[in-house]
């Protein structure tokens, strides 16, 4: 059985991804961040995730300050709300967190190599392309040849391929694949400015895009 490490951050996206890992017969390592992120309630969705189905999980602490610049660690900055679906593909938000993909696939090389893992999981996908230059197709390019040039598994015997099965799907075809693969979506969390209640706000992007495909697919 091939181990896998999978990048889980209690969202939807992530959830998805980790069932699919599964259902592919895979051995999977949940790898989770606490970057200083204002809405920790991800965290416990990822924690819930990965007891549900069972799979080890490791969270790793970044240092927030730098990524003070993001509204999802600065409190004093708000993201984007009631935007439409268009303005949000085209438009990189203030949500953007600088480099967040480049380091979270730098700490899971390192676990793939001490785990001996064969591949690397991460949930981009078509809705994230143009906002997050780090979960563009030639970024997933660029890394996989830094796995293929800087780790000794490449070396070795071969490299950790990097494995972003949602490339190219949206946010209904996700949630689509998470009905077929019954991913308890329930459990997920993706919004980014939760009310002091602890539910979704309703109108940032995250919550705008999961509501919109929900309401396609359910």
């Amino acid at each position: 059985m091939s181990k896998a490490i999978v990048l889980l951050s209690g969202g939807l996206d992530s959830a998805v991804m980790l069932a699919y890992a599964i259902s592919l017969g895979r051995d999977c390592y949940a790898l989770t961040f606490d970057y200083g992120q204002k809405h920790h309630l991800e965290l416990q969705s990822a924690q819930d995730i990965a007891n549900y189905y069972q799979v080890p999980q490791q969270v790793i602490s970044i240092n927030s300050m730098i990524f003070s610049r993001s509204s999802l660690i600065d409190s004093s900055i708000h993201p984007p709300t009631n935007r439409s679906i268009r303005e949000i593909a085209h438009s990189i938000p203030n949500t953007y967190v600088p480099a967040r993909n480049t380091l979270f696939l730098a700490y899971a090389t390192a676990l793939a190599e001490t785990l001996d893992a064969q591949e690397i999981y991460i949930a981009s996908n078509a809705n994230d392309t143009h906002p997050y230059p780090d979960c563009r197709p030639a970024f997933m390019a660029a890394f996989q040849n830094v796995l293929n040039l800087a780790t000794k598994q490449a070396v070795v015997c071969s490299p950790p391929t990097l494995v972003s099965p949602f490339l190219n799907y949206n946010k209904e075809e996700i949630v689509r694949k998470g009905l077929e693969l019954n991913v308890p979506l329930e459990m997920t969390w993706s919004c980014y400015q939760p009310t002091s209640s602890k539910t979704p706000c309703l109108q940032c992007d995250a919550c705008i895009l999961r509501n919109h495909a929900l309401k396609k697919c359910v």
